[in-house]
């Protein structure tokens, strides 16, 4: 199986609706009373808490070196081979 790299936006976006759905389903078995705004609340905070998270990884996310290193698939020399 391909590995995939770890994304902890997407993470804390899924672990956010499973517990909202989980909050929801047991609020309608009658097993669990949800306060309302509670939940409209955590949606919002959920994908805030994501968005911030995918933005700070975005950015400390910076190439090993600064300069581009060349393809291994080219086959025109590169300009500075004489």
């Amino acid at each position: 199986m391909k590995r995939h790299p770890f994304e902890p936006a997407r993470l804390i976006s899924g672990l956010t609706a499973l517990t909202l759905g989980t909050a929801y389903g047991l609020d309608a078995l009658g097993l669990w009373h949800a306060p309302g705004p509670w939940l409209f609340l955590a949606l919002p905070a959920g994908l805030l808490l994501s968005g911030i998270t995918a933005a700070v990884r975005s950015t400390t996310r910076r190439p090993l070196t600064d300069t581009p290193s060349p393809s291994p698939h080219t086959d025109a020399p590169s300009p500075t081979d004489s």
